[in-house]
């Protein structure tokens, strides 16, 4: 009963997160497919959601992640979708694939986030469907290099399956899950959670924001490591 449960619930999860590509973001030449999933649940107040949102559109169009995201390098450019996560079916895509490949496509993208209204306030810490949403997503991505899902948290899952079920249910094949940890006064087992029961796949890794005041400068630090492209070999300098 528990498998047949378990079931339903991903197929749930699945049917939430399909939807056509948009045509902007189809095409060749993607080097990183990121999905970024930001904490909207109960535990997060509204100041620091703004912050969160804030957050991430000013670290998008921090100079050296901007410099980082238009970069020529091996497998081309990097295509962003942003979604939001809290309880079992409280997911919602803010901002869907697209490729970023100038300026204003980057600008968008960080306005895009920045206006979008919080989706839900009074929901659990559901990681383990976050995740499942996220492989989803993916899974309607366009054709890159490496896919990853960069997932904001600032505790440990408590409602629905765990992380590990999400990987064994969804197909994380190829797939890298990093974290950014919202620390506390706990920040170092939250750390730890993240590291042991979160992060997933090759060269996966954890930044931690001492706060939400602190977001946007791990943010930047998080995106640096993630989109940096490859050096074509001869071009380094």
């Amino acid at each position: 009963m528990r498998v047949r449960r378990l079931g339903c619930l991903i197929a749930a999860v699945a049917a939430l997160a399909l939807g056509p590509l948009p045509a902007a973001a189809q095409g060749a030449g993607c080097r990183l497919a990121l999905a970024i999933a930001l904490d909207v649940s109960s535990s997060v107040n509204q100041a620091e959601h703004r912050l969160q949102a804030d957050g991430l559109a000013d670290a998008l169009l921090q100079p050296g992640v901007t410099a980082a995201l238009l970069a020529p390098g091996i497998g081309g450019h990097v295509a962003i979708a942003v979604y939001e996560w809290s309880g079992r079916n409280q997911q919602v895509l803010i901002a869907d694939w697209a490729p970023m490949t100038s300026p204003e496509a980057i600008k968008a993208l960080a306005d895009k986030v920045r206006a979008a209204p919080r989706s839900y306030v009074d929901f659990p810490t559901a990681l383990g469907y976050a995740l499942g949403y996220g492989a989803v997503q993916l899974a309607r991505a366009p054709a890159c290099n490496k896919h990853t899902i960069d997932v904001a948290g600032d505790g440990k899952n408590n409602d629905g399956f765990e992380p590990r079920h999400a990987y064994n249910a969804f197909d994380f094949r190829g797939v890298t899950v990093n974290a950014l940890v919202i620390g506390g006064p706990e920040r170092i087992d939250l750390m730890r959670y993240f590291e042991t029961d979160v992060l997933h796949g090759p060269d996966a890794f954890t930044e931690i924001a001492d706060n939400y005041a602190d977001f946007s400068r791990a943010m930047v630090r998080k995106l640096l490591r993630e989109i940096k492209p490859a050096l074509v070999i001869g071009d380094a300098r």
